[in-house]
């Protein structure tokens, strides 16, 4: 687990973060509650939208007018049945496609996933300055308390001590959607499950 101090993130911040950040982008960006031991199934429930946000606050979900009967957790689905929506993902596909990483790569990420591409090249249609850009990043991670784990499906510049390198030349990840190009980051704490995804077709 990794321990670190953060700011205290209420409603409006977070949700102003979250709205700022991502507006531009295709993105989910939704909190679960952390029900099960293995945190795999409440990220399988997240991205089910079978959960509510815990505290009430917004995210976004540009993809829920896609969502069927047949594939409710659209657009998450097991890469290798994208042509079947009955195969749904499972926590052995999503332990597979998520390695760990640590809470400063985890904000890199969230502002690397503000555009398709994954890359901090992104932030350059931002006014703000890359530490104002970076402390709506903290503000995300924030309500998530001291104490949490982070991981991803994105490989690029990953290294072996959990961090992301964001100045590789390319990048890279383990599909998880319906979508050609995604990246996203999974927070988990005690008593909650963030996803925060990016998507290009």
């Amino acid at each position: 687990m990794q321990a670190e101090h953060l700011s205290v993130a209420d409603q409006a911040s977070w949700e102003g973060a979250i709205r700022h950040l991502y507006e531009d982008a295709t993105t989910f960006s939704a909190t679960g509650p952390r029900a099960h031991e293995d945190w795999r199934a409440d990220v399988l429930a997240v991205m089910a939208r079978a959960v509510p946000d815990p505290r009430g606050w917004a995210g976004l979900d540009d993809t829920a007018n896609e969502r069927s009967q047949e594939h409710p957790d659209f657009p998450f689905c097991r890469p290798a049945f994208r042509s079947d929506p009955s195969r749904p993902l499972t926590p052995a596909d999503i332990a597979e496609r998520l390695h760990e990483i640590n809470r400063a790569s985890a904000e890199n990420l969230l502002l690397a996933l503000t555009d398709g591409g994954c890359t901090l090249r992104n932030l350059e249609r931002f006014t703000e300055s890359f530490d104002e850009l970076q402390n709506m990043a903290r503000t995300i991670l924030a309500r998530y308390g001291d104490t949490f784990t982070c991981y991803t499906n994105v490989t690029v510049g990953a290294r072996k001590d959990d961090t992301l390198d964001f100045g590789a030349s390319h990048w890279g990840y383990i599909p998880m959607t319906f979508y050609w190009e995604d990246a996203g980051l999974v927070i988990v704490s005690d008593t909650e499950v963030g996803l925060f995804w990016t998507f290009a077709c």
